[in-house]
């Protein structure tokens, strides 16, 4: 397994940082840390709502959506590595969650500017979901009728990413080769993620927590929460990949992002292909003949800017790490 020392990391120090709103970010880019970490470090800290709600009630005027939490810089991370996040822990962070119906941010099925379409367009609509914590279920309730149903909790990041290449400045609504808003469900406690480092320190960004969200995001938001994060960092020198990868016990995941969705389906399945041939020495036609009897596919958002597929395949497929004579890094 190609990177699968990094689920076992030796512990560094933990770092506190205390999330202040009037110093969240509404793009990844270049600029002065919030802290610093060496590999092997924790970070304990807090992410705000997506939609500015606990920006708003600290008096704060938000800049946007997705506010984010940082940048972090990470020792030794230099262009050319990449950057480990692994998850340890992502709890929601308040009472109540948010959903929206946005026409002019996105959504799968309704007119917005990246996809017009004739005919009537929605109206702003916005839902409130009750938190039960010790239940681990939100409840939506219809407001057409008195319909209301508890959805189980699965909390994860929906934006974490690190400081493009080439100087470029996105924004947090924006996910691409360096990560960012991918709406990925494996962003979650548990999973590991790699970014790809474009500048000196990798520069890590967190936000847009999730308590839920449906495959797809298909009207363009989840349960929209703060949350209390704790997560680990470590850097693979001399390493380089082009798109984010996921890992956990039983998967290795390929995230492809871009427009159309084809396109996106495309760089999953590339990118999940060179991971098999680079970590664990198959042969990239004999791991495209495999994926396309084991593969699976997961459609994490169709609303940003950029779609998200996210391809992977359980290890339980692969060859044993021990016989790959790339399956690690040295």
């Amino acid at each position: 397994m190609l990177f699968s020392f990094a689920l076992a990391l030796a512990y560094g120090a933990t770092v506190h940082y205390e999330m202040k709103m009037n110093e969240l970010k509404y793009v990844y880019g270049e600029m002065p840390p919030v802290a610093r970490l060496h590999p092997g470090d924790i970070v304990e800290t807090k992410t705000a709502d997506a939609d500015g709600k606990a920006v708003e009630a600290a008096g704060v005027k938000p800049r946007g959506f997705n506010p984010l939490t940082g940048p972090f810089y990470v020792e030794g991370a230099a262009p050319g590595d990449t950057l480990v996040v692994r998850f340890l822990e992502i709890d929601v962070d308040g009472t109540e969650g948010y959903g929206d119906i946005d026409p002019g941010f996105g959504g799968a099925i309704n007119s917005n500017h990246y996809t017009p379409m004739l005919g009537r367009n929605l109206e702003k609509e916005s839902w409130v979901y009750p938190i039960d914590k010790p239940a681990n279920v939100a409840t939506f309730r219809a407001h057409n009728s008195n319909f209301s149903v508890k959805i189980p909790l699965r909390p994860f990041l929906g934006c974490v990413g690190v400081a493009p290449a080439d100087g470029e400045a996105r924004s947090s609504t924006v996910p691409a080769e360096f990560g960012g808003n991918m709406d990925a469900p494996a962003a979650s406690a548990g999973n590991t993620l790699y970014l790809p480092v474009n500048v000196p320190g990798a520069l890590l960004f967190i936000g847009d927590g999730h308590a839920a969200m449906g495959d797809g995001e298909i009207a363009g938001s989840a349960i929209e929460v703060s949350t209390r994060v704790r997560l680990q960092v470590d850097v693979i020198k001399g390493k380089t990949i082009a798109w984010p990868r996921f890992e956990n016990d039983q998967y290795i995941m390929a995230a492809g992002i871009y427009r159309p969705l084809d396109d996106a389906l495309r760089i999953a399945f590339t990118e999940l292909v060179h991971w098999m041939h680079e970590g664990y020495g198959l042969a990239e036609t004999d791991a495209y003949e495999l994926l396309s009897k084991t593969a699976e596919i997961h459609l994490d958002e169709m609303v940003d800017p950029n779609y998200v597929v996210i391809a992977k395949i359980k290890k339980q497929f692969l060859p044993p790490a021990e016989s790959s004579k790339n399956s690690r890094i040295r």
